[in-house]
């Protein structure tokens, strides 16, 4: 009776999904002049800037990337 049930709810379209258009907390909180002048610094984000252990992940997901093509084209 339950696999009836949510069988049943299934093809009701009862559980629709998320919403096909994203809204952004910024986007609606200030007008398009002050998204457009922010400046984007991606050492400095959020006031929080990128330390040697954060180098040290983007360095090694970048080798592990190099590996792995290696891998694929020389076998």
């Amino acid at each position: 009776a339950d696999c009836n049930q949510l069988g049943f709810n299934l093809r009701s379209n009862i559980f629709q999904g998320g919403p096909l258009e994203s809204r952004s907390l910024m986007k609606d909180s200030y007008t398009p002049d002050i998204i457009q002048k922010a400046i984007r610094d991606p050492k400095n984000w959020h006031g929080r800037r990128t330390d040697e252990l954060g180098k040290w992940h983007q360095k090694n997901a970048l080798n592990l990337n190099v590996q792995k093509a290696l891998e694929d084209k020389y076998g």
